[in-house]
């Protein structure tokens, strides 16, 4: 099960953080999405190439639930596992942990996004046939609620 676990890391920049010195909350939708894009990008393909074939996939639905913070300089493990695949939406959810020293890595945040596969013209269509046939090795069955991991 855990190779269908990806994993991408990141280091906190210092813009990223907030007042509080800690990662503002709307920078883990970003790290959500380094995550999904690595994913796709070393087990099915670019999301340029995705675009080139006429489609988007743009965020229909998030959800995080925080656990901890992130500061400047941490290093992040963003975890990234696909959890639904449907004709026109597919579902990744993800873990951001920190790495510890000595320590088993800290989960910080946890989540899922939903998209939905749309033409240009804005109209839902089918997610490319080539696509799907490449995503399905990495569902794990029986798949997982969305924000959870096997």
């Amino acid at each position: 099960m855990d190779e269908l676990i990806h994993r991408s890391q990141h280091r906190v920049l210092y813009g990223d953080t907030d007042a509080a010195a800690v990662v503002y909350n709307a920078n883990y939708l970003r790290y959500f999405e380094l995550g999904r894009t690595e994913f796709m990008r070393d087990r099915v393909c670019t999301y340029r190439e995705i675009e080139q074939m006429g489609i988007v996939l743009p965020v229909t639905e998030c959800h995080i639930r925080f656990k901890a913070p992130a500061r400047y300089d941490d290093l992040l493990i963003i975890e990234t596992i696909l959890t639904d695949l449907k004709k026109v939406t597919c579902t990744f959810s993800y873990r951001i942990l920190r790495e510890e020293d000595g320590a088993k890595p800290r989960l910080l945040a946890k989540g899922f996004t939903t998209h939905a596969s749309i033409s240009r013209e804005g109209k839902l269509t089918s997610l490319p046939m080539e696509i799907v046939k490449k995503l399905q090795p990495f569902l794990p069955n029986p798949a997982p609620s969305p924000g959870k991991f096997p």
